[in-house]
């Protein structure tokens, strides 16, 4: 029975141990963002938008996109029921993913479902142009 428990625990955390931790509110995402140095990652979402759950479901759970993701504090919005929507630059399609600095400044801005390999590229993107914003301020 011990040895039971102990497997189920370990399946349990394995399950939990990969999941992103999304921020629920822009302030809280950006905050932490300038308290840990970090970019943000913003997801802007439908409730019934079967490709933002294939985002979710394939790409962003994916280990190397995860480990990617750890340098950004996440925020996820939903469009339908977020009042922070029109803090927003237009989102026309969803998924929409802006990568930002903390100072809210756009770095890449994506929309649609990207699977693991392209969206990296994306990631990539995003830190690149981050680069070349401090090297030019």
């Amino acid at each position: 029975m011990k040895k039971i428990v102990i497997l189920f625990g370990m399946m349990w955390g394995g399950l939990w141990a990969g999941e992103l931790a999304w921020h629920k509110d822009l302030n809280t995402a950006f905050e932490i963002a300038r308290k840990e140095h970090k970019n943000v990652m913003m997801m802007v979402e439908s409730q019934h938008c079967r490709w933002c759950k294939k985002m979710e479901q394939d790409t962003l759970a994916d280990e190397s996109v995860q480990k990617r993701l750890a340098a950004f504090s996440l925020v996820k919005i939903s469009r339908e029921e977020s009042r922070e929507i029109k803090e927003l630059p237009m989102v026309g399609g969803v998924p929409t993913i802006f990568f930002m600095t903390p100072e809210k400044k756009i770095l890449q801005k994506v929309v649609g479902y990207f699977d693991v390999e392209n969206f990296l590229c994306y990631i990539d993107d995003a830190q690149r142009a981050h680069s070349e914003q401090i090297e030019t301020d």
